[in-house]
């Protein structure tokens, strides 16, 4: 028993009460007038004192068998207490007298003398003949565990189905021999609720149906209460179900109420009542029940668990190997692992990093191995020996090997290429190169972060790429203090390692969308990582020793630079990458997406022919963003219904295969009847000779059958047009005139349309819609103003402002827009509505116009010469002070436009109204 309970305790696995105390069995047993007893400890350690023990009144209830007699259920010790008639009639009988019972089968735990358990009878003459005998005034049953049936994987109601289609001996046959004597305080429906009594064991079969046996009442052997032998096991007992019951408060009420009703408890009570609350199974649980002679020598020899016992023969095996030095502690090997780490560049790593590493070492001998203080120490040592202290990469300083390389990968980007080349260039004049930090801005899909791992191949560096998008917390960047539980470094601590050297090309992704939260705000903490007079001596929270991080090439990404902190963006190198032009994207398309999405789809170049006017309606139809992400989805929706049809063509051309024994037969049932047996049997043979090479060129015949993917039937496989014209004029009416616009996913046209609502002596007003912002609503004021001022110069007499509200509105209504830079555009629209002139064909303007005129320079130069030349427009008119910016552009991008550069409105008025010849 204290084997079981042991394992109870150290499993922490209560079982939960399938049986309990018999004062929890009836709420009409707590009325009882009851003296308060001491705590359970206090009537545990009586065991180990010599002081009589008090009878109670509610010995009665548990019926306890003893071997001086005392447990007698019709003794009434003391008559305080008139509740004994009550429970216990004096009609009924001992249960001493008690020599035939009636068998019931318990399917899943025994019953302990002492306890209560509600039980479901279902065979009905079982019920019957219980019911009977509560009323024969003989309450009493024996319980008996069921076996397991060999082979048998029946549980639950199926397992207790089986038992009571059981009769006679081969029910007997499945009952264990020792089982208890069970007093029948209950019976509601086929609910019977049993007290243990006293052990029974099994003698012959007197009746099959019902079960009806005779039985001996076994009594407990006697033993000596003095013996030092058996003091000492039942105070092991009690520590171990102390151990137990401080495990569960709800065994703790059930061992009070025990405490209060049990009466003398003795020695077998306290080995009945620890394997009773055990977690043991059902077959433990009835070898304690049999199990009534068992030597206190074993209970004692068998206290020490099979994982003690372990895990002191593996020290003493330990102790064996480092007496013959077979084998180091623990805590030498972990310290010559960690002088291995340093040993080889010894001479590299920092004086004050190899002092902190000694320390460290030192301490870890003294510390235990089983403190928590030694784990820390050995992770910190763990992080501190892993990092590349002094070890670099060998870099690339060939320039023509690196713009290969960055050619191989991306098209374009020609910024991008050219600054790196010109690091490389550097690095090799100088023969060695420091780290720099370079930040990639643009719209989503143009390369930004797949450039990077480009840079770090032509570079010969090794590549870490991590996103702080929505990070909010300092300690990903900075790493936690040691003192926390399961503290861990930051992130460039976590890359130096992951990729062993102290140069590698670091990819922080998406730096425009640090978050900030209540652990702090990540934007500071970048700034010693980005600061290149900081970050040579960068701290780290866990590591707390200086890191060079000098050597690394730091680039990130942002879509807009106007969420990145001021200081943050001081220290970054940026690099604008605006959107791809419909020639750049075809290139694309053609030498990389086209190519790779074939290749991932498994098809082959000869059976498909994806057409350029096909991709160029692609484009223009479909893919308008400045990135060719959505482009790269589209040409994989294209080659994936490709595949499909491939496969399907090729399942139904399997059948007319030449190589398979069906289609022989399918062939030779196709041949003509008129023609002789011996003819098909020649062909046959003929077929057979040849079934390769025949096989062989059907299939090639199937896989060069080309799919044909044009203008016309690009729909089938991408749908309908996403995007139509941006141009909505082919003639531009009075009062409307197209301005550009840019956007996060690049440049767009955008229309200004006036017209004229209401005309009245002194009623001139202004009128806008469309979602505009403030600044652009402040713009059209100024437009209003301006556009006033200049037609008072140009046509003194027209009163059209004066006398004329005017409606103002920019398409389309469901699109936020604010800006300054449409003010050139209103006042052409408001002076074409006024003068009722119409704009030159095909003009697009952009510019911030100031109340005297002055045109002021704007942003997006080449995304709005982009959406220019994708709507058609021949000429456009910019600030002069933009003229720097358009001349950086690309020459594909600039042919065929007509550019002008002003600096005040009156030239934009010359260029739109000029007179058409």
């Amino acid at each position: 028993m204290l084997k079981i309970l042991r394992s109870s305790s150290a499993s922490s696995c209560i079982q939960q009460p399938r049986y309990y105390p018999i004062a929890s069995s009836s709420s009409s047993y707590t009325h009882h007038r009851i003296k308060p007893s001491p705590p359970f400890h206090g009537v545990l350690k009586s065991f180990l004192r010599d002081k009589p023990h008090h009878k109670s009144l509610h010995r009665l209830f548990f019926c306890t068998d003893s071997s001086d007699k005392s447990g007698s259920a019709s003794a009434v010790e003391e008559p305080e207490s008139n509740a004994a008639a009550a429970i216990v009639p004096t009609a009924i009988k001992k249960p001493d007298d008690f020599l035939t019972v009636l068998a019931l089968p318990l399917p899943h735990r025994p019953l302990f003398p002492g306890f209560y358990m509600p039980i479901y009878v279902k065979d009905p003459k079982l019920l019957a003949a219980l019911v009977e005998s509560r009323k024969r005034q003989a309450p009493y049953a024996g319980a008996f565990l069921v076996k397991d049936e060999p082979g048998s994987e029946a549980t639950g109601s199926d397992a207790e189905k089986n038992i009571y289609e059981l009769k006679g001996k081969d029910l007997l046959n499945r009952l264990h021999e020792v089982g208890t004597l069970a007093q029948i305080t209950s019976i509601q429906g086929d609910q019977v609720v049993l007290i243990g009594h006293r052990r029974l064991r099994i003698t012959e079969m007197v009746s099959e149906d019902p079960l009806t046996v005779k039985v001996d009442h076994l009594k407990d052997s006697p033993y000596n209460k003095d013996d030092d032998v058996i003091k000492a096991t039942s105070f092991e007992v009690i520590t171990t179900l102390r151990d137990v019951l401080k495990t569960s408060s709800l065994w703790r009420d059930h061992v009070q109420t025990y405490n209060q009703h049990i009466g003398d408890f003795n020695y077998p009570r306290l080995a009945d009542f620890g394997a009773a609350i055990s977690g043991s199974n059902k077959l433990q649980c009835q070898q304690v029940l049999e199990e009534l002679d068992e030597s206190i020598a074993k209970a004692i020899e068998e206290k020490i668990s099979t994982e003690q016992r372990r895990y002191l023969l593996n020290e003493q095996f330990k102790a064996i190997k480092k007496e013959l030095g077979l084998e180091t502690d623990d805590k030498t090997a972990l310290t010559d692992k960690f002088r291995d780490r340093i040993d080889p560049n010894k001479e590299k790593i920092p004086p004050h990093v190899l002092q902190v590493i000694e320390e460290e070492l030192k301490k870890l001998q003294l510390l235990e191995a089983s403190s928590s203080e030694f784990n820390v120490t050995r992770n910190y040592l763990d992080w501190l020996t892993a990092l590349p202290w002094g070890n670099y990469s060998d870099e690339n300083f060939d320039v023509l090997r690196a713009q290969q390389i960055l050619d191989e990968d991306h098209y374009g980007l020609t910024d991008v290429k050219e600054r790196i080349l010109e690091f490389i260039a550097v690095g090799k004049l100088r023969g060695t190169s420091q780290g720099k930090i370079i930040c990639l801005s643009g719209p989503p899909g143009v390369g930004k972060t797949s450039i990077g791992r480009s840079i770090a191949r032509a570079l010969n560096r090794k590549f870490y790429r991590f996103s702080v998008g929505g990070l909010s917390d300092v300690a990903e960047i900075k790493g936690h203090r040691r003192t926390y539980i399961g503290a861990m470094p930051g992130k460039m601590v976590q890359c130096l390692k992951s990729v062993g050297t102290a140069n590698p090309l670091v990819l922080i992704d998406e730096i425009d969308k640090l978050g900030r939260g209540h652990a702090g705000d990540p934007a500071s903490a970048m700034l010693e990582l980005l600061d290149p007079e900081q970050n040579a001596n960068f701290l780290d929270h866990y590591l707390d020793v200086p890191i060079d991080l000098s050597k690394v090439l730091f680039v990130c990404t942002a879509n807009v630079i106007e969420t990145i902190p001021g200081p943050l963006l001081d220290r970054m190198e940026i690099i604008p990458i605006a959107g791809y032009i419909t020639d750049e994207k075809m290139h694309i398309a053609r030498d990389y997406l086209e190519k790779n999405t074939r290749d991932a789809c498994g098809v082959k170049p000869e059976q498909v022919d994806l057409t350029d006017a096909a991709l160029l309606s692609l484009i223009e139809n479909y893919c308008r963003e400045a990135g060719v992400r959505n482009l790269q989805k589209q040409i994989e929706k294209i080659y994936r219904k490709i595949a499909l049809h491939l496969v399907r063509q090729g399942a139904q051309n399997e059948p007319l295969s030449l190589g398979s024994e069906s289609t022989q037969d399918a062939t030779e049932s196709t041949h003509d009847e008129t023609e002789s047996k011996e003819t098909e049997e020649a062909e046959v043979v003929e077929t057979n000779v040849s079934a390769a090479h025949q096989d062989s060129d059907l299939k090639d015949n199937v896989a060069t059958e080309k799919v044909l993917i044009d203008e016309k039937n690009l729909a089938d496989y991408v749908g309908k047009p996403v995007f139509h014209a941006e141009r909505m004029y082919e003639q531009t009416p009075l009062g409307v005139v197209m301005g550009l616009a840019w956007t996060a996913m690049g440049g767009s046209t955008l229309y200004i349309e006036t017209t004229q609502v209401e005309q009245g002596e002194g009623k001139g007003s202004l009128h806008l819609t469309g979602q505009l912002g403030d600044v652009m609503k402040e713009s059209a004021q100024i437009a209003h103003t301006v556009a006033r001022a200049i037609l008072a110069v140009k046509d003194h007499d027209n009163p059209f402002f004066a006398n004329s509200k005017v409606h103002l509105h920019v398409p389309a209504g469901a699109t936020p827009k604010d800006g300054p830079s449409a003010g050139c555009t209103m006042i052409t629209s408001l002076l074409s509505l006024a003068m009722n002139k119409h704009v030159k064909k095909d003009l697009a303007m952009t510019g911030e116009v100031t109340l005297t005129g002055r045109v002021l320079p704007i942003g997006g130069v080449k995304e709005k010469t982009i959406a220019a030349r994708r709507s058609g427009v021949k000429t456009i008119i910019f600030p002069l002070a933009n003229k720097r910016d358009f001349d950086e552009l690309a020459p594909n991008v600039k042919e065929g436009l007509d550019v002008h550069f002003v600096d005040d409105y009156n030239q934009i008025f010359d260029l739109a109204f000029e007179t058409e010849k």
